[in-house]
């Protein structure tokens, strides 16, 4: 489990976008979690979410049930003074 939260904190974090100050590129380290994010993700989208977004949280699907019978919940977890910016969305 602590593979998988580190993956998913790398992203939601946006460490996947780091460079190296000097080379410009991103590191080696950089890389191999990234195609390990990209491969949990996959895995969880192919359990049962296919449209699975990182930046959400599941809902229960119209069930309360599913809290207990789906295999892969996800919450995000954010600051009481979060403020959404619902103009920067790609579709209205």
């Amino acid at each position: 489990m602590d593979i998988v939260l580190g993956a998913i904190a790398f992203k939601l974090n946006k460490r996947d976008k780091e460079k190296n100050p000097v080379t410009g590129k991103r590191g080696k380290k950089t890389i191999a979690k990234e195609k390990l994010y990209k491969h949990i993700l996959g895995h969880i989208r192919s359990l049962e979410r296919p449209n699975f977004n990182i930046g959400i949280t599941t809902g229960t699907d119209g069930s309360l049930e599913s809290r207990w019978t789906d295999s892969y919940r996800h919450w995000v977890f954010r600051p009481s003074e979060f403020v959404e910016d619902k103009t920067k969305y790609k579709h209205k």
